[in-house]
């Protein structure tokens, strides 16, 4: 983490050639000079995007497949009732979004991904089939998912990067208006699935109580069972109501089902080959 210290201008200029610099009329700076321009500001970026994935591939002995990945914006700006909540047009691309980059004096590294006007980013992300695959020549596979649908919101997001401890920290506020997907190999779908913060009151309904809140600590850290190394993510906390409108099991119908102030609490994940 030692590595951020350095600003952008000192790399950009350590890696130019000295020749390419005179040409252009460019003076280097010294010590002092460059002391000066030190963190003065920090960067903006606004951003619109559209992504496209025609197939994620994890291979191990055998395969896991996920087809044409999309990921852009809903086109339409009314989410839970709330007129113009998400936008500010309505567009297939991910926009309103700026995201800040400042370096602390600490050396500490601050993202923050904020709206570029006062809405949310919607957002709108499909897949295909999702598959497990044999790689032996069988041509045995199992479809997990036969496509995943769903559109919702971001309030907010940022990414603290601590160089006292090497610990980021990833914190986002989401709600999610509706997620469909149907899982084959278990004969089980959901249609109509939202997610939003413990405290939305669907009776009287408040746009301040909307987002479900995650925040991750992610670092180098030792196993849960041995102190060997590992990729580390801590969630003290997430709370969330979850609502499906329809559930189906063989096809059919079973009823809706209502999650209220779901709780996850001191989870603690290690990911490390084997």
């Amino acid at each position: 983490m030692k590595g951020l210290k350095p600003t952008l201008l000192a790399l950009f200029v350590s890696g130019v050639p000295a020749l390419a610099l005179a040409g252009a009329g460019f003076q280097p700076l010294d010590e002092a000079s460059m002391g000066n321009v030190t963190g003065q500001a920090g960067v903006s970026i606004e951003l619109e995007t559209k992504i496209s994935i025609d197939r994620f591939l994890y291979q191990d002995e055998g395969a896991f497949v996920v087809d044409y990945i999309s990921i852009g914006g809903a086109e339409r700006t009314d989410f839970f009732g709330f007129n113009g909540i998400g936008g500010p047009s309505a567009t297939d691309t991910l926009d309103n979004i700026r995201i800040d980059i400042d370096l602390l004096s600490d050396g500490d590294a601050a993202i923050n991904i904020v709206p570029t006007n006062f809405a949310a980013v919607d957002f709108r992300i499909t897949t295909g089939a999702w598959s497990l695959l044999a790689t032996d020549g069988s041509n045995n596979h199992t479809n997990l998912m036969s496509y995943f649908y769903a559109e919702g919101l971001m309030g907010r997001g940022s990414i603290h990067i601590d160089t006292a401890s090497d610990v980021m920290r990833l914190r986002t506020g989401f709600a999610i208006e509706t997620m469909e997907f149907d899982v084959p190999f278990l004969a089980l779908g959901v249609r109509g699935m939202q997610i939003t913060g413990a405290d939305y009151d669907l009776t009287f309904p408040s746009p301040l109580d909307l987002f479900a809140e995650v925040d991750l600590y992610i670092y180098e850290g030792a196993r849960l069972s041995s102190n060997v190394s590992s990729l580390a993510i801590d969630m003290p906390s997430f709370r969330a109501d979850i609502g499906i409108d329809e559930l189906l099991v063989g096809q059919q119908s079973v009823g809706s089902v209502f999650v209220d102030d779901l709780a996850i609490m001191n989870t603690r994940m290690r990911v490390y080959g084997h």
